[in-house]
């Protein structure tokens, strides 16, 4: 099963002169390479191919080499690209502008959201990502018996691996978060119900206006519902408590 995720532009665009690095190919021999590679979860359509192509050549990466027996147009790597890309391959990734991420948008907006739950919010949200972390764990298992098994496909089945074991630790990473923010959320509303009657108003309060602090509505339920881990590549279960990871928020 493969999850969509959104790709970068710039993602596709090393990719490609990865794969033309080995020789000369066509628009959609390089999306199947490209899919094979990574177990079809980043999946591209030749559109998107051929668009990227248009703009390595532009950019004087690629250059179009002739037409194979079939009659498609060739692409084949430059001097220019092969330098941008072991340019990509020696930099880091940069995670000082981390990318947005849906979820954690979705639970800063639900903090005080009228009629919502983001207890309620929290709990669906794991039982997705448990589910996927599964999904992910048995597609490790088929591609360990590839791997395992050799053949002339070895090297992208060790690349699909790799893939693979890294949604399995996002994953399990994200449901360790969600877990921590229930925790961090019942922790305020009990301290807010502790102090609401030392700093609550003095005096009959006006309409419609707040006592005590505002907090998010969530139930004095025991947090942590314990995952078992599904065999990812950690040695931590996603519903272990976010203080035994180093790194973890502080309480």
């Amino acid at each position: 099963m493969a999850y969509p995720v959104y790709i970068l532009s710039m993602s596709i665009r090393h990719g490609l002169l990865a794969l033309l690095e080995r020789g000369p190919r066509y628009g959609s021999q390089l999306r199947t390479e490209f899919e094979s590679r990574t177990g079809s979860t980043w999946p591209l359509n030749v559109g998107q191919v051929y668009t990227t192509l248009n703009r390595l050549e532009r950019d004087g990466m690629v250059a179009q080499g002739g037409e194979d027996a079939a009659g498609h147009t060739l692409y084949a790597i430059t001097d220019s690209g092969r330098a941008e890309l072991r340019t990509w391959f020696e930099k880091p990734v940069d995670r000082t502008s981390p990318a947005r991420d849906e979820l954690a948008i979705k639970l800063a907006m639900a903090v005080g959201a009228p009629g919502v739950d983001i207890r309620d919010v929290i709990q669906s949200q794991r039982r997705h990502t448990v589910k996927a972390m599964q999904d992910y764990t048995r597609l490790k298992a088929r591609a360990l018996l590839a791997v395992e098994g050799g053949g002339a496909r070895e090297r992208d089945d060790v690349a699909w691996l790799l893939v693979l074991e890294q949604l399995i630790f996002q994953t399990e990473a994200e449901a360790r978060w969600l877990d921590h923010c229930e925790s961090r959320l019942i922790r305020l509303s009990a301290t807010a119900a502790a102090e609401s009657p030392a700093t609550g108003p003095v005096g009959p309060a006006a309409p419609g206006s707040p006592v005590g602090p505002a907090v998010p509505a969530v139930s004095n339920a025991p947090a942590g519902h314990a995952t078992s881990s599904p065999g990812g590549p950690g040695t931590s279960s996603p519903g272990t408590p976010a203080a035994s990871s180093p790194g973890a928020p502080a309480s």
